[in-house]
């Protein structure tokens, strides 16, 4: 885990909600607020928080470190095969997030992988 927390840079939240309520956009935001270069997908074409959104990995035109991803869980597998596709480091699905195939599928491909853990309650317990 603390290898992707240490090598993080560029991040897709795949799921990153404008409804602040939700915890996608407070994780989001956090990421954003640490200094983190934060590429927030959703499927509608909004701004959050002033930033454009993305309605796929496939839009973005820089290079992706790490997708967190806020999808329910039969959505992994294919995240984690877009991952390798686009030369991902590091995918992890978050908290109440497990899916086996995905980590299968980013294991064999050398992806560090995490899933059913917060990025933002990891990132802030390593900073202490």
């Amino acid at each position: 885990m603390q290898n992707i927390l240490n090598s993080m840079k560029n991040i897709a939240v795949v799921g990153f909600s404008p409804d602040p309520s939700k915890a996608s956009n407070h994780v989001g935001n956090y990421l954003i607020e640490q200094g983190f270069n934060v590429f927030a997908i959703y499927p509608k074409s909004v701004e959050i928080n002033g930033r454009q959104t993305y309605q796929s990995l496939s839009q973005i035109n820089q290079n992706i470190d790490t997708i967190v991803m806020f999808r329910k869980a039969e959505f992994a597998t294919k995240l984690a095969k877009e991952a390798v596709k686009l030369g991902v480091k590091n995918l992890w699905l978050q908290l109440g997030i497990i899916n086996d195939e995905a980590k299968q599928i980013a294991q064999n491909a050398g992806l560090n992988f995490v899933q059913d853990a917060c990025i933002m309650i990891e990132h802030k317990r390593i900073k202490k």
